[in-house]
């Protein structure tokens, strides 16, 4: 099994950082922008190490999201992947384990962006599909993001949610969800 370990950005060596940009952009084929890249720093990385290699990656960022009028602090899941040779294994459970006890013990609220493939993972996990409209707060005001719609998952916490209503995100450069 892998050896999973946690370090906020501010304490990963800059080695260690660009093994992980590059393990994402093996994992996503190229398609991992500079952007895409940004919103995983900043908050707590999940590494997952095997005979010194690093074989998985995963972070939780802060962000603002809204709800049912609230703002609610969310612990958001960026950059999870896997290297191809070693899926099937435990090591995405291994990494989110790790992510969803720092939600747990910081956050009203986890949440996350995913693809169809990656669905069923989650909803194993307990997180639930956002089915109402999404949007996201921009600097020329609520805009809707109707390409999330169906996409968003969250982790509900120490708050009710109507999962049929609306949400929105902060803003941020690249895909806001």
């Amino acid at each position: 099994m892998a050896d999973v370990r946690t370090a906020h950005t501010a304490y990963l060596e800059p080695s260690v950082l660009r093994e992980a940009r590059a393990l994402l952009d093996d994992v996503f084929a190229g398609e991992m922008t500079a952007a895409d890249w940004e919103h995983a720093l900043g908050g707590i990385h999940a590494l997952a190490w095997e005979d010194g290699a690093l074989i998985g990656h995963a972070s939780v960022v802060q962000r603002r999201l809204w709800a049912r009028g609230r703002v609610l602090r969310t612990g958001y899941v960026e950059g999870v992947g896997v290297r191809a040779d070693r899926r099937g294994r435990g090591v995405g459970a291994a990494l989110m384990d790790e992510l969803e006890k720092v939600i747990r013990g910081a956050y009203e609220l986890g949440a996350l962006g995913t693809t169809e493939l990656a669905r069923d993972f989650y909803e194993a996990r307990g997180w639930q599909l956002w089915q109402g409209p999404s949007s996201a707060l921009t600097p020329r005001g609520v805009e809707r993001t109707p390409d999330a719609d169906g996409a968003i998952y969250v982790l509900a916490l120490s708050v009710e949610l109507d999962l049929t209503g609306e949400i929105a995100c902060d803003w941020r450069a690249g895909d806001v969800w």
